[in-house]
């Protein structure tokens, strides 16, 4: 899971701007952002630094009250 959508509403950017910079189309980045398909680490990378933040800080830790 990424944090992708929570960094861009966080800043104030769209999700149109993040697509033309990355070089993906929109559905593809909208995949990232909603968390239906996980940007290569190579990818993550350009995200994190386009957004300006640690790659770290767009990865969610697994949510583990739900394997309790």
């Amino acid at each position: 899971m990424n944090r992708i959508k929570e960094v861009l509403e966080e800043k104030g950017i769209k999700q149109t701007w993040l697509a033309e910079k990355i070089g993906k189309s929109f559905s593809q980045t909208n995949a990232y952002v909603c968390n239906r398909r996980q940007p290569s680490l190579e990818v993550l990378f350009q995200i994190a630094e386009l957004l300006n933040v640690n790659p770290k800080d767009l990865l969610a830790e697994p949510d583990k009250s739900s394997n309790e």
